[in-house]
């Protein structure tokens, strides 16, 4: 898809702060340092419509990202950053639990893994969560490229497996491999 309109529509902690809820939303959510904010960029095209930074935990609050107004990106905190309190990061999670159990437009959820990395107990966590909620999850491996070619068939096998997933999709925000095919995904839930 050709993205030519793209801008932070809200920024919320609660829920008097969220935009209306009109467009559908697609919520991406995954461990701090993932890739969340990255991969938002290179799927509209920008490269700086959400912050990204070297350090884990920029992304504190929820910020919502219309894309040529037919639909909005949602991009939630990461879980699993250690150096917030504990206190803080239960009102992350409360403003996620709260977010994602309030909105009626949520169309899929894209649980983003770091396909170097094995999942955590929090990764688990999450994915029993949606599962239970009944939310439609899509799956996506980060950082595709930092690792050699012939091994992601191997990362994706394992990550599958752990997750239990059926399909699991490969991205690069450095090569945006993965970024033709998370539109059509995209695309076909928009309707």
């Amino acid at each position: 898809m050709d993205v030519f309109y793209a801008e932070l529509a809200a920024t919320a902690v609660k829920p008097e702060q969220y935009p209306p809820a009109g467009l559908p939303e697609f919520v991406f959510i995954g461990k701090s340092n993932v890739g969340k904010s990255s991969l938002l960029n290179v799927m509209a095209g920008r490269k700086a419509l959400a912050r990204t930074s070297g350090s884990p935990g920029k992304t504190r609050v929820i910020n919502f990202f219309n894309i040529n107004n037919l639909c909005m990106f949602v991009d939630l905190p990461g879980y699993g950053y250690a150096r917030v309190s504990r206190q803080e990061a239960e009102k992350w999670g409360v403003m996620i639990d709260r977010y994602l159990l309030s909105r009626r437009r949520i169309r899929a959820v894209f649980m983003l893994l770091d396909i170097r990395h094995d999942l955590t107990a929090l990764d688990r966590q999450m994915l029993d969560w949606l599962r239970h909620y009944n939310f439609d999850i899509v799956t996506l491996a980060t950082k595709s490229d930092k690792i050699k070619r012939n091994a992601v068939p191997s990362r994706l096998k394992l990550l599958r497996e752990a997750t239990q997933m059926k399909d699991i999709l490969p991205f690069s925000c450095e090569t945006k491999n993965g970024r033709d095919e998370l539109w059509e995904i995209i695309n076909k839930k928009i309707q």
